[in-house]
Parts: C-alpha cells; structure tokens; sequence
C-alpha cells in the first residue's frame, strides 16, 4: 500500500490540531518533559536500524500472515488524535471521540443487516469474541458454547476462562462446520450457542450460516458469529453477481451476535476490534458503577457496555475518517477493494490449477489460497518437506524475496481430498498465502511464476 500520501495528511491533520491547541490560553511545558534534540537524533536512528528488522508488511511481495499496513488515512487520523489521547471509556475521557465511536458501529451493524443493536469496539478480535461469549453465558450459565474444530483458538481458551463448558464440532474437509454432527450435539439440550466462523484464520472458510441458523433455531439455541476476518466481505455478497457464496454472509443478520476486526479488512491499525449485539437489552449484563467517571453526562457511557475499561479513541477516530473517505458500500468504496483482493485468490487459484508445480489444498472462499508443491513420491513426509524448503528459499531469495506461511494439516484430510497422497504422518505442512491487499491482483502472475521457478530448481534436490 502506496503511503506517500501520508505526510500531507498528517501535516494538515497536525495543523487542524495546533489551531484547536492555540484557541486555549498558552502555558510553559513542564522541563522534565523535554528532551535534547541530540538524543532525539541518536534514538531516532536507532529506532529506524531496528525497525528494518520487520517483513515488507506494505509490499505484495509479503502474502504471510494477515498482516498489511493501515491505510494512510487511518494513520493520519489516528496521530492526530493520539496528540488528544482520549479514553473511549466514558464521555468524560473522549466526547468527540466516543461519538464517533457509536456512528462506526452504527454503519458497522447497518452493513449485516442488523436493525437494533447494542455495540462498540475493542482492543482486538480476542476481546470482541471473549464479550460475546461471556453474555452467552450470562444467558445460559449452564449450557455449553459450541465450535467447529476449525474454529480459532481463543473459543477454547475464552470459555475457560469465563468457566464456560465448550464442545467442538467437526468440521468437513473444506473446513466447515458438519450441520450433521452440529444436530446431533443440539439434541443432547447441553449448547446454549453455537460459534459459527465466517472465515477461519486457516483456510478462510466460512461456516454455512444459511444452515447453522435454522437449526439452532429449531433447538432454541443462539448463534454468535465470529466474522473477524470474513465480515467485510459481507459487501460483496449484495452484488448483483457476487463473486463469494453469498448465503452465509445475507444470514448474518439473524445472529445474536457478530464480531468482526476492522484491523484487518476495515484498513486500521491494531487493535480495532467490534462486537455489535442484535438485542440491545443484553446490555444489562455490563451494568455497573463507577463514582468517578460518568457524570457530565446522562447519556450511555461506552464503559458501561464494555468490559474494558481504557480503550483508545484514536482507533474510533481512525475508524471514523477512513469509513467517512472509504465507505461501506459494495461496488465502491471498501467493497471495491476487497474485489481485487477476492479476485486476486480466484486468480492466483486458475493459475495454480493450470500449472503442474502446485496442487490447491481447497479452493478459495475469501483471500486466503492454500496449496502444496506436487512431489514424487507424493507422501505427507516429502510433500513437508518440499513445502519448508520452498517456503525458506522464497524468502531469503537475494533478489525477489517472497514471504509466505506455513499450514500444518491432517495428512489423513489431505488424502480424502487428493486420493493420491500416502499420509505416512499424521500431519502435512502446505504453503497459505493471504491476498489481502488489492495490489495482489497484479502480482499474482509475477508470485506464482516466481513460485514455479523455485519448485523446478528444487525438484532434482528433492528426489533424493
């Protein structure tokens, strides 16, 4: 993401700012708050020698994790504020900010349909997932939370510890949810809520809401979505020819809860995460009081449906400006963006399908493409290491450095879906490359052909 824009914003942002700062009487900084010019220069320098140590996050060269630069706008936005520093927690801490704060997650629950709500940000996707969770099991206290085994990890562990009972449900082998085996377990009266994942942080699938959703209302179970990843592509399923299966995603608003990270899709800096509730007297579960906080106003205090205290209004601010330049539409705006990177996954998997250096694990439902390098013999135990060694090789290439990620699989899943593949171990380790950034659309063919030259120069190697 191109971010030379950047200086002109934060200047003018800056500038705003300094004019607020001067309609006040002015006042001598305190000494112990300054610092020399020297040591500024000497701490700047070393700052930016350790900052190199860092991945090209920015470059479409790095397709690793689910990682990408915030939009320069959002970082603008974000300094300007941070020269505030306000705390989203009360009214009294961030008046413009909290304000702001509730528009977002307006627009945000508006985008999935929801037509009441009951909402706000938090320190990240973890937290957003822990808050609904946790009013899951204010409502049933007894009942167990229900998740795919291709579910992430914080489900588990937040059930823990919010001593909740959880159940996994198996997953088919595209990595979604088995409504089968979900039935079964709703007979068993134990789950309360069922966790459906609308873009697993593995293979990027999304778990069928189209289906999930009846059935839990059948057994008069809620359903939370975790939509961190997935969520925004929500726009693309109102196209007129959506290019994602649009079901799951139109389903959305039938949820009792939905989390999703604008730190991800939405174009912020971390951590922005949100969590919008559709029956706003869950509020109730979050009541309580605090002597010193909440009293220039008797409007609803952020805090006060919030488990976390201090929050940043600068990530509602950034959020605020980037959905006021960028807005939530389909054909424009952030829709327009997440097309190319769809497009990029859809384009990446042709050329991957067409070529015989590679083999896709599954075929893409969002931005993320799995796929592994064809081998002789085609065993779990040749294909890792193929995989590892293509995997290193790309990314210390002196000159056109490629930065991917490993997945480990189950050899046994790989060899349902690939009937030639001998699972001599339990699990494969595959390549996962995450599309996210719409400048991946034009790199795909430079990536994959990159890609397939470093398979051929290998494959002498590995045969022995």
């Amino acid at each position: 993401m191109k971010t030379d824009i950047n200086p002109s914003i934060a200047q003018k942002l800056l500038s705003l700012h300094h004019e607020w700062e001067s309609s006040w009487e002015g006042y001598q900084q305190d000494e112990t708050l300054a610092v020399s010019d020297g040591v500024v220069e000497h701490v700047s320098e070393e700052f930016a020698e350790r900052m190199k140590e860092n991945y090209p996050f920015f470059h479409p060269r790095y397709a690793g994790q689910m990682l990408k630069p915030a939009h320069p706008l959002a970082t603008a936005a974000y300094f300007m504020a941070m020269q505030i520093n306000p705390n989203n927690h009360a009214l009294d801490g961030g008046p413009a900010t909290a304000k702001m704060e509730i528009e977002v997650v307006g627009d945000i629950a508006r985008m999935f349909g929801l037509k009441s709500h009951l909402g706000h940000l938090t320190s990240s996707g973890t937290i957003a997932n822990l808050e609904a969770l946790w009013i899951s099991r204010s409502l049933h206290p007894s009942k167990a939370i229900a998740f795919s085994t291709f579910a992430h990890y914080t489900h588990k562990r937040m059930c823990e510890v919010i001593k909740a009972d959880s159940v996994e449900i198996p997953a088919d082998d595209s990595g979604k949810m088995d409504c089968t085996a979900l039935e079964q377990i709703l007979k068993t009266g134990k789950v309360g809520t069922v966790v459906a994942t609308v873009g697993t942080t593995s293979l990027g699938a999304v778990d069928p809401l189209d289906k999930i959703i009846p059935l839990c209302r059948q057994y008069n179970v809620r359903v939370h979505a975790d939509a961190a990843y997935g969520g925004f592509f929500t726009l693309l399923a109102r196209l007129n020819a959506p290019i994602i299966d649009p079901a799951p995603f139109l389903h959305l608003f039938e949820c009792d809860s939905i989390v999703v990270d604008p730190h991800k899709h939405g174009l912020q800096p971390y951590g922005c995460g949100c969590v919008v509730f559709s029956d706003p007297s869950v509020g109730k579960f979050y009541k309580h009081d605090s002597p010193y906080s909440y009293f220039t106003s008797k409007d609803l205090h952020l805090g006060e449906i919030s488990l976390e205290c201090s929050r940043p209004g600068a990530a509602a601010a950034a959020l605020w400006f980037t959905l006021k330049c960028i807005p939530l539409k389909s054909d424009t705006g952030l829709g327009a963006i997440l097309t190319k990177t769809r497009q990029a996954a859809l384009a990446f998997s042709k050329l991957i399908a067409s070529g015989k250096a590679f083999a896709e694990f599954v075929k893409p439902e969002l931005d993320i493409v799995t796929y592994y390098p064809e081998s002789e013999p085609p065993t779990a135990s040749f294909i890792s290491k193929a995989t590892e060694k293509i995997l290193l090789e790309a990314m210390h290439h002196p000159v056109r450095p490629l930065y991917l990620a490993l997945l480990q699989i189950n050899s046994k899943q790989l060899q349902r879906l690939h009937g030639r593949i001998e699972p001599d171990r339990e699990t494969t380790s595959i390549l996962r490359s995450v599309l996210m950034k719409p400048e991946h659309l034009a790199f795909v063919p430079t990536m994959v052909k990159e890609l397939e030259d470093l398979s051929k120069s290998g494959n002498m190697e590995r045969r022995f």
